[in-house]
């Protein structure tokens, strides 16, 4: 009888045992069936990820035309009138004519092969011809800005960068003043368009370039346009050689009058050249132009300061080329340095940009005709370092959280060294055929005489 009743119990505690583990198990398969339910309800509800629109906004499209126009005035008049007034009144128009056609036969080459080869395509040191002859782009077209989404037409991307691509050509003009064949300036700057000015763009600027992988800033034309030009200008002035009587007769600027008209119309143009780099009509644009205001008024003052130190006066000449000593080593920081940083480089690059043209003029025995490196080197070295420090966040700047300044100083000098290098052999090497071709000076008659009656048959004023 026991044996039976605890026989009857274990089966009784056996069942009731399975059937509880049976009830555990399939509560748990339930909760989990109802967690997973619930997951995948979420999962539905959640907003999916919404793909960027690219939108074109009238305002932005607006500003950039406009940069582009002063940009343009920048040239012309601008700096024609600007490197006009500083040579004799003998060679005024040879230097208007230089800078003017310089410039249309860039903007044309640009059209023809340079947009595609700085911006078409990803590469190392080049783009591609992919867009060569603006093949593909159309009035549909769209450039991408800063901001996610933001687009601008290609086509006022092309003609703004078509304006940097041809004030750097020109500014090099100036080193060579007063005794160069016209044919040799417009071969010249050909080679050096196609050699230097695209690869050091598409470094800087283009995507996949080296440098701005490496994460060097350079927001409207520091190396690319400044260091680039200035260099190519040095190596021409020691490859052209000396005006006839430099260093014995007077060479003094024939009308300092049409220099202030020139570096003021470049004052007011560089703000098309700096703000409209943002691509955008926004507070990076306003950044830019404010920092261009501040940082050129600082130039003025050191120039006129350490002028009136060093010589007892202060000069209209001085206070002009300090205008542009300011607005070049602004360039490549205005977008990323604040008011107080930029009106520091300003100052700094006055009186640094003032020993250029006299200590450092002397010392490179270069003619350098119109102090093309010691304003537009000197100041766009100065404007790419001092980039580096003052981007940081503890200074004014935009830097992120984990900006160094060491680190960011270390590409930019980089940067400097290559675009001098580069620029330097490819400039020699030009100069070198040019000179094989057609020669690279006129004769002494034709020098004695200006260049505006024997290049050109004609002069800038009656007698």
């Amino acid at each position: 009888m026991k044996r039976w009743f605890w026989s009857v119990c274990l089966a009784l505690g056996l069942a009731l045992g399975g059937a509880g583990a049976w009830a555990q198990a399939s509560a748990d398969g339930a909760a989990e069936t109802v967690t997973e339910a619930a997951v995948a309800v979420a999962e539905a509800a959640a907003p999916a990820e919404a793909p960027v629109t690219e939108t074109v906004d009238k305002g932005d499209v607006a500003w950039m035309m406009v940069a582009t126009l002063l940009v343009v005035m920048m040239v012309v008049p601008g700096l024609a009138l600007f490197y006009g007034g500083l040579v004799r009144s003998k060679n005024m128009l040879s230097v208007l004519m230089q800078v003017m056609v310089v410039f249309s036969l860039i903007v044309v080459l640009w059209a023809v092969y340079g947009y595609s080869l700085a911006f078409g395509g990803a590469g190392l040191i080049i783009g591609n011809l992919d867009k060569a002859f603006l093949m593909g782009i159309t009035m549909d077209s769209l450039a991408a800005t800063f901001t996610e989404g933001v687009m601008i037409p290609e086509l006022v991307f092309v003609a703004f960068q078509a304006t940097f691509a041809g004030i750097t050509c020109a500014l090099i003009v100036g080193s060579f003043a007063e005794r160069i064949k016209f044919g040799a300036v417009l071969l010249f700057c050909t080679i050096w368009f196609t050699f230097s000015y695209l690869p050091i763009a598409h470094m800087v600027w283009g995507e996949g370039g080296y440098l701005l992988d490496k994460g060097a800033l350079d927001f409207a034309g520091g190396t690319v346009v400044h260091i680039n030009a200035a260099m190519a200008g040095l190596v021409g002035a020691y490859m052209v050689g000396k005006r006839i009587g430099y260093g014995r007769e007077s060479m003094a600027p024939h009308s300092l009058t049409l220099t202030m008209v020139g570096a003021s119309l470049l004052w007011v143009g560089w703000f098309g050249f700096n703000a409209g780099s943002n691509l955008e009509a926004n507070g990076g644009a306003a950044l830019a132009f404010i920092n261009t205001l501040v940082a050129t008024a600082a130039a003025v003052l050191a120039w006129s300061l350490g002028e009136a130190m060093h010589k007892g006066k202060a000069s209209m000449l001085g206070a002009a080329s300090g205008a542009v000593a300011g607005l070049v080593a602004i360039t490549p920081a205005c977008g990323s340095v604040g008011p107080m940083g930029a009106i520091i480089i300003g100052f700094i690059a006055g009186l640094l940009c003032l020993w250029g043209v006299t200590g450092l003029k002397k010392m490179l025995g270069a003619d350098d005709s119109l102090d093309v490196f010691g304003v537009h080197g000197v100041g766009g070295i100065v404007g790419a370092l001092l980039t580096g420090v003052f981007a940081a966040p503890g200074l004014g700047g935009t830097g992120g959280e984990d900006f160094s300044i060491a680190g960011q100083l270390f590409v930019q000098a980089e940067g400097v060294v290559i675009t001098m290098v580069w620029s330097a052999v490819v400039a020699f090497i030009a100069y070198k055929i040019v000179d094989v071709v057609m020669g690279l000076r006129v004769s002494e008659e034709a020098e004695r005489e200006g260049l505006d009656i024997t290049s050109h048959g004609e002069s800038a004023y009656n007698r």
